[in-house]
């Protein structure tokens, strides 16, 4: 069957033409003859016949009945499969080879010509639709990528062996085509494309493709190589085996951008055989190109990323990579011959002459500069392994250091990947021994421990499951060998805490807290404990440790003086004073830290009642040097240079003379610390103390004098409150006069801020043992000079004490002078005392005048309470007359107050406050409750919603016998009857809309009529007028209140406007729009 069906082929070779095959021609076509043979040179005549025939033969095929022929030999022919098929190949093909007799050098007819064969011979080609366009060059990696996806797809095809003389003559074809047009990219494409069909013969697609792609490369242009390259590449890939490797190879010595994908190649589980060594050799040489500048990954890879890698293929393919223990022996010595070679020639190559006149010849590069070194372990064609070992302490723990506990880790692995577990565990403990961190640590430590239980998990089940086969097994040996690996596992765990704090101290070794924890892990161990503790005093760099130094110091003298941890071991104070002898020579960064140690030495002597010893070792501390001229605060001086001015040394040496010594040696070092200027005002106060305790009450007020004179307030301010409390309390009135000399020495200089307890002192030793009026005026004195925050309290202490003295009338002066000097709430409060005094005295009107002035200073919203005094006050001593005026300044009052800002700050003060009652208290209007209710909260949105509140308590009688609770709109509004109400009301609105549309009128007599129903309703005409927009009112004025909302009045055609702030008629502006719906105010006039 196979010979029957190949028998029918070549279709195309020779050329069929009419003379061999006469059915090429039919009647139709002579007339297209003879206009070819008439004009052989015309290519629109070739090409207008090739297409005409092309679509007559495809409408043949469409038409063409299904083939008789098996399925399976459709398969194997393909698009010739059917005799219609055939006819159109050699119909097309004797245009075709016609045409190009003449017009040979046409890349169009050639290009047509070639893909009418391929689609009958390879089978129809799959196009997919693309997103996007193509970079113009783009680099290796994304060209390969996108060819990968742009590969050439068909639709059946001819078979290779049975149309082996079709495949043949197409190749023939494309040879011929390369013969005329070699220059051309897009025919070596097409060309190369065929050999990538899946029923392309055996005989085309191997060893004549790799030629092909040859001949290309060496044909094209450089320019045109890239397009060659990615084909190649990618064809090298899909036969595999020595191709792929000859071809990457060839390629990277050009390129080596597409080493990462060549390595995966050599790694990958289809590969037949994988060559992990020449794989580990390219990564470790990327990893070098890349760390010193020379590669960039393709892959967007770091050269510890490389390195990485390289570390995975080792560990993966150990055997294969890498040197045994064996054979490292034998390649360490060759490798120390040929290291001194290669570090000789680097030295001849890093000599920079310009002549070298001796020594072995050298390679340079086409830079003229010489070639670097040849390295056999980068050399991918060497068959030589790799010394892991060298390499990752040389190329990885030296260069990455922060990626320790990775290489160590990795490097432990493959020893154990290769069977050497006792190299693997020295591995690891060298690695935990060198790292400087607790990351590195940590990864060592738990591959350590897993890789120990790996190896006890393999012994216990050996020995639950023996190997009878096996003739060298021992039960007992192995049983020996598991409680070894037991006991080393357990010891492992015991020394984490101890690893841990070694990394520590290998990062800082002048850590303090370390060296402590160090000690503390040792527990009762005492030889350990003195041990870490001398270890750690002669590493520590006094200069660069951190904090408490000295205590390790003190700690260590204290090991000794208590006898060990345990305390069972004899006390050893000569070793203690060794070590703080040593202390006491030590640099420390503080000289606090070095006054530390001398008080803690004597504190010691003191415990074991060496009293003298302690006094002598303060003496040696506190001695002076002959140049006192120092800076304490110079760190450039050692701190033994300036422990003699240390404040805390010197007040442990008094605290300790205080305790055993007497008062003059006492008073010496008092004296000595005064003398160095050391002293502060604890100091002063507590050598004052001692003098007093001692009887010495003379010297010890000295001392306080001594203390005012070198220190200024605020801190004298606490040594002459001692002072001169125990000076009154010494003396009381005896020394009267030089008391008195006292106070106004201290008040002389004394703040304002700080002077008020020194008054007070001071009126008080008048009271008891002077004069009252020295007494007042002491206090006049202080209500002058104290800050403004005490001038209240202190003005009430007078008023208190002039009431005692000289009675309630003696007092007004006082109070007169408080309300001229104190602030403007403080004055508020003292006028409501002021009122109460009159109000006691009878003076009512006073009270009421005092009352006035005061409301000046308290806006109705935050200061309820001062009006509910006067409005009671009012109410028990008033007349209506009074009343009434309380009301229009309270209006007056909240007018003046009536800002947006002091509206917001009121309300703010009075949430603070809890003035506003809750909803069910407050009845609120149908609007306010109604967006309440939708909002969900008790609390309003960004505005400022208005509210009406009940009348006081105690207010009017009417309101109070309503059975029905009514709320109205003003708590203090003067109820009027209806008659009057309506009567008022008509005559507003019709005066008013006179007003606005009678323009005859003079503006004198339109205000004198307005005053007059100002008058009608109660309203005075001496206070700020507001104006009323109409015609409409503003829903919220209240006339039964006498309250007009400050709005503009609008009047046409009158350009005058009486402003409210001046009560002068001007040209003003308004500034709501007519019939506004709240109220505002006028502008400033123009």
């Amino acid at each position: 069957m196979i010979e029957s069906l190949s028998a029918s082929f070549p279709l195309t070779f020779p050329v069929p033409t009419p003379f061999t095959h006469p059915s090429l021609i039919s009647l139709n076509d002579l007339h297209r003859e003879e206009d070819l043979l008439r004009n052989p040179s015309s290519f629109r005549q070739w090409w207008s016949a090739i297409n005409t025939t092309r679509e007559a033969q495809n409408a043949l095929l469409k038409l063409e009945p299904p083939s008789d022929k098996s399925p399976d030999t459709d398969t194997l022919l393909g698009p010739l499969a059917s005799p219609v098929a055939c006819q159109s190949l050699q119909r097309l093909t004797y245009l075709y080879e016609a045409a190009l007799v003449n017009f040979a050098g046409s890349f169009k007819l050639w290009k047509s010509y070639l893909q009418m064969r391929i689609s009958y011979v390879l089978g129809k080609q799959l196009t997919r639709k693309k997103v996007g366009g193509k970079k113009r060059l783009p680099d290796i990696k994304d060209a390969l990528e996108g060819e990968q996806e742009d590969l050439e797809q068909w639709d059946g095809g001819l078979d290779g062996v049975i149309g082996w003389e079709e495949w043949k003559a197409l190749v023939a074809t494309f040879e011929r085509s390369l013969m005329w047009l070699p220059k051309l990219p897009r025919l070596w494409l097409m060309y190369l494309s065929i050999f990538s069909h899946p029923k392309c013969p055996p005989v085309l697609s191997h060893s004549h493709a790799r030629r092909t792609f040859d001949r290309a490369l060496r044909t094209l242009p450089p320019s045109l190589h890239h397009r060659i390259w990615v084909r190649y590449l990618l064809w090298s890939e899909s036969r595999g085996g020595l191709t792929t490797f000859a071809v990457y190879r060839r390629y990277l010595a050009i390129d080596p951008s597409v080493t990462e994908r060549y390595v995966a190649l050599l790694l990958s589980p289809s590969n037949p055989s994988p060559r992990p060594l020449e794989a580990a050799k390219l990564l470790l040489l990327l990893s070098k190109k890349a760390a010193r500048g020379e590669y960039v990954s393709s892959e967007g890879k770091s050269p510890y990323q490389l390195l990485g890698d390289w570390l995975e293929v080792v560990e993966a393919h150990a055997e294969e990579v890498g040197f045994s223990i064996e054979e490292l022996v034998s390649v360490e010595v060759a490798d120390d011959t040929g290291d001194r070679d290669a570090k000789d020639l680097q030295q001849l190559h890093n000599d920079n002459s310009l002549i070298r006149f001796a020594g072995p010849p050298t390679t340079i590069d086409t830079d003229g500069k010489p070639a670097p070194i040849y390295n056999e372990d980068e050399d991918p064609n060497s068959p030589r392994k790799l010394d892991i070992e060298k390499i990752v302490r040389k190329d990885g723990l030296a260069v990455y250091k922060d990626q320790a506990g990775q290489l160590w880790t990795g490097l432990a692995t493959y020893w154990i990947k290769r069977g050497e577990f006792d190299r693997a565990k020295e591995t690891f403990e060298t690695g935990i021994a060198s790292v400087l961190t607790i990351r590195d640590f940590t990864q060592i430590f738990d591959a350590y421990a897993e890789f120990s239980e790996s190896v006890i998990s393999a012994l216990m089940e050996e020995l639950a499951d023996p190997d009878e086969e096996d003739e060298d097994f021992d039960a007992k040996e192995t049983e020996e060998e598991l409680d070894a690996k037991m006991r080393e596992f357990e010891e492992l765990m015991d020394r984490r805490p101890f690893l841990v704090n070694d990394v520590l101290l290998r990062r800082n070794p002048n850590d303090v807290q370390e060296w402590e924890k160090r000690v503390a892990l040792w527990g009762q161990d005492d030889e350990k404990v003195a041990e870490t503790y001398t270890q750690a005093l002669s590493t520590i760099a006094s200069r660069r440790a951190t904090a408490n130094l000295h205590r390790l110091y003190i700690n260590f003298a204290k090991f000794y003086e208590e006898g060990g941890t345990t305390g069972e071991a004899e006390a050893d104070l000569a070793s203690a004073r060794k070590v703080l002898e040593k202390a006491t020579k030590v640099n420390f960064k503080n000289v606090e830290d070095l006054a530390e140690i001398w008080c803690e030495w004597a504190e010691m002597e003191v415990r074991h009642e060496n009293y003298d010893d302690a006094i002598h070792v303060m003496q040696r501390a506190t001695a002076v040097p002959k140049n006192t001229k120092v800076n304490y605060h110079d760190h450039s001086l050692p701190v033994q240079a300036r422990l003699f001015k240390s404040l805390k040394l010197w007040s442990f040496f008094v605290d300790l003379e205080e305790s055993l010594g007497t008062v003059d040696s006492t008073k010496a070092v008092y004296d000595k610390i005064f003398e160095l200027r050391i002293a502060n005002a604890q100091i002063i106060v507590n050598y004052a103390a001692f003098l007093e305790e001692n009887k010495y009450f003379e010297e010890s007020f000295k001392i306080y004098e001594r203390g005012v004179e070198l220190f200024t307030f605020p801190v004298s301010f606490e040594i002459w409150n001692i002072y001169l409390s125990k000076f009154v309390k010494r003396y009381g009135g005896s020394k009267l006069e030089r008391a008195r000399d006292l106070f106004e020495q201290a008040l002389e200089k004394c703040p304002p801020k700080s002077c008020k307890p020194i008054f007070l002192m001071y009126a008080q030793l008048e009271e008891d043992h002077g004069l009252a009026k020295r007494a007042m005026s002491i206090y006049d004195r202080a209500t002058q000079v104290v800050e403004n925050e005490d001038k209240f309290e202190m003005f009430t202490i007078y008023i208190a004490k002039a009431a005692a003295n000289y009675g309630l009338t003696a007092t007004r002066p006082i109070y007169e002078r408080a309300l001229e000097v104190l602030p403007d709430r403080q004055t508020a409060k003292m006028c409501l005392r002021f009122a109460a005094l009159e109000r006691k005295l009878g003076e009512i009107d006073r009270a009421r005048a005092i009352y006035a002035h005061a409301s000046q200073f308290c806006d109705p919203r935050t200061s309820p309470e001062f009006w509910a005094e006067w409005h009671s006050f009012e109410i028990d001593t008033g007349s209506e007359d009074t009343f009434r005026e309380m009301l229009r300044i309270k209006r007056s009052v909240q007018a003046q107050f009536n800002t947006e800002a002091s509206y917001l700050a009121a309300q703010a003060l009075a949430a603070r406050q809890g003035a506003e009652k809750s909803t069910d208290e407050v009845a609120l209007d149908p609007m306010a409750a109604a967006e309440r209710q939708l909002s969900g909260r008790k609390t309003g949105p960004a505005f400022v919603s208005a509210k009406q509140q009940q009348p006081p308590k105690g207010g009017d009688e009417l309101a109070q016998q309503s059975p029905i609770p009514q709320v109205v709109g003003n708590a203090d509004e003067i109820h009027i009857s209806d008659e009057r109400y309506l009567i008022v009301i008509g005559v507003v609105c019709v005066v008013l809309s006179c007003f606005r549309y009678l323009s005859v009128l003079t503006t004198a007599f339109k205000h004198r009529v307005k005053d007059k129903i100002y008058n009608l309703i109660g309203y005075p005409t001496d206070q700020p007028r507001f104006h009323i927009n109409l015609p409409t009112l503003h829903p919220n004025c209240h006339l039964q209140e006498m309250v007009v909302p400050p709005t503009c009045w609008q009047l046409s055609g009158m350009p005058q406007r009486r402003c409210h702030d001046c009560a002068r008629y001007r040209q003003v502006e308004c500034a709501a729009p007519r019939n506004a719906g709240r109220a505002t105010e006028c502008q400033t006039p123009r």
